[in-house]
């Protein structure tokens, strides 16, 4: 080999040793979160003034991991009481240079309220009809309301990576608690938490989008058992059955986490 030819290979070579030596920085991610009260906080007792009834607040996992994690930008337009045709509203904040996106809704649209409401004041039975009218609707109609949410985002970033998140079931059965709800009812609402999983898992997987199934996380910290990362009824009676700053911290942190890094 000629002496030009000589050096200018191991120039050639050395400059690939420096790249693999310095990769290439990743790209900026510019975070948006969209939901409701789980995605917003509310059960953590600490909100953002400017969010108003949305009650979003720096204790909720969205805001934790933009904590730690700085994202070039991060905004959360997760609102209390939001269902699927607010967060499509929600998604107008999108952008092609949104990267990264969390969805968290549907349990609304199901009536988590009226169920609550409905096991706590009804009996046995009462409990297990409304659960049984939710996980109908959840099974017949909540897939088109989810198709209509994961398409919306789709189209407002279509390059951005999106993680959807679901529900942890609320009550351990049977659990430390012997006042409250019958086992009966506790389990009827647990079961609602399961419809929910299954339908919004396989909407977000026919979407292309990652979901992440909590209840495996917060198993043995549901209500009545011995570490609650969950709100039972509480004062202020809106963050009842949410979770509490150990459900945000300890639960869906690190089950995010678990996706995305």
């Amino acid at each position: 080999m000629r002496p030009a030819h000589f050096i200018a290979s191991v120039v050639t070579a050395a400059a690939a040793v420096i790249a693999l030596a310095n990769p290439a920085s990743a790209a900026p991610v510019n975070y948006v979160a969209l939901g409701d009260s789980y995605a917003s906080g509310l059960g953590t007792g600490s909100y953002d003034g400017s969010s108003g009834s949305c009650k979003r607040g720096p204790l909720a996992y969205p805001a934790l991991w933009a904590a730690a994690a700085a994202p070039a930008t991060f905004k959360s337009v997760a609102c209390s009481g939001a269902r699927t045709g607010d967060v499509i509203s929600q998604a107008a904040v999108l952008t092609t240079s949104t990267n990264l996106v969390t969805v968290q809704v549907g349990g609304n649209d199901a009536g988590f309220t009226d169920v609550i409401t409905t096991c706590t004041f009804g009996s046995d039975q009462d409990c297990t009809n409304r659960v049984n009218q939710s996980k109908t609707y959840i099974a017949n109609t909540l897939p088109g309301l989810l198709n209509n949410v994961y398409g919306t985002v789709k189209a407002k970033s279509p390059s951005a990576r999106v993680v959807v998140l679901g529900y942890p079931r609320i009550y351990k059965v049977p659990g430390t608690c012997n006042v409250g709800l019958s086992d009966t009812k506790r389990a009827a609402i647990n079961s609602g938490s399961d419809a929910l999983h299954n339908v919004i898992g396989a909407r977000a997987a026919a979407a292309g989008f990652s979901y992440i199934d909590v209840r495996g996380a917060f198993t043995g910290h549901e209500i009545c058992s011995s570490s609650w990362w969950l709100n039972s009824l509480s004062w202020p009676v809106e963050e009842s059955y949410h979770p509490n700053r150990a459900g945000h911290q300890s639960g869906y942190l690190p089950a995010l986490r678990s996706v995305i890094g």
